[in-house]
């Protein structure tokens, strides 16, 4: 049965890569990018409706979720797939630390801003996080923003472990409205990730042998797209992160930390000015 999927960082990569499957498979996939050009051009190849919006702009985030309840209103499947690793801690226009923001302030925003809409349309909501949840990551939230401790790796681990603490909270306080969340890891993928960053993910993105070690933007996408045509919790299992189709068999030990999943919830709600939801 046809479904109605939103994705975000849909303009290029595994965003634009899972966008071309699901069309393929006759779904409505609405795209959310943040260049306007790459943007209108993937939508115009798949006659996709489409949306432009940059993360680093809290303020555009609100409008996106404005700009979907009025011109979407049933949404099936939300991905929150956009982020990336970044240099320099530098802040963005609303103060916040960019990698944060862009990774899990900004699809936090966007998630709750749209609940009305995903409740009421018992939708799916998929969070791309990645592998560096475990190898970098450590969430303190006195310094959610590692303002003491700033690397562009750490700060991306950190921000992709909030990703996989967000679905499973999104699930604890939303799955008797019908929410399923699940996050996931596409693998190491062969995309322009990382080359806004001086980390060490940009050199090997960069390097030579990137093209023998890194995984198509299609495969990469693969599971993203499992996730969005299945049907929880069927197909799979909402609350659970995610890799190679299966369920984690390693993660990072604060991913099992309930409190702390419900704690940095209210933290970001409070970062943001919003609503802290359903308890």
């Amino acid at each position: 049965m046809p479904k109605t999927i939103v994705i975000t960082g849909a303009s290029s990569g595994i965003g634009a890569a899972a966008a071309r499957q699901l069309t393929r498979a006759g779904h409505d996939v609405v795209l959310v990018g943040r260049n306007p050009r790459t943007t209108a051009e993937l939508a115009s190849e798949l006659g996709a409706r489409h949306f432009v919006a940059d993360f680093a702009d809290l303020a555009q985030v609100r409008t996106l979720a404005e700009e979907l309840r009025t011109a979407v209103g049933h949404i099936d499947v939300l991905a929150n797939n956009a982020g990336g690793v970044f240099g320099d801690p530098t802040p963005t226009v609303d103060g916040f630390e960019t990698t944060f923001q862009v990774n899990h302030l900004a699809p936090f925003l966007l998630t709750t801003r749209l609940m009305d809409v995903l409740t009421a349309s018992r939708a799916s909501v998929i969070q791309t996080s990645s592998v560096g949840a475990r190898f970098f990551g450590h969430l303190d939230l006195d310094d959610v923003q590692h303002e003491r401790d700033f690397n562009p790796q750490v700060a991306y681990g950190t921000a992709k472990l909030a990703n996989i603490l967000f679905t499973r909270e999104l699930h604890r306080r939303y799955r008797d409205q019908g929410i399923a969340a699940a996050a996931f890891h596409p693998g190491v993928v062969a995309t322009s990730f990382a080359t806004e960053s001086a980390s060490v993910m940009r050199r090997l993105y960069a390097s030579p042998l990137a093209r023998f070690i890194l995984s198509s933007p299609e495969n990469g996408a693969s599971q993203l797209v499992w996730l969005a045509e299945g049907t929880p919790p069927e197909d799979w299992t909402p609350g659970v992160y995610y890799e190679k189709k299966r369920p984690a068999r390693r993660v990072n030990p604060q991913v099992r930390d309930a409190a702390l999943a419900r704690r940095l919830w209210d933290l970001s709600a409070e970062m943001l000015g919003t609503e802290r939801g359903a308890e």
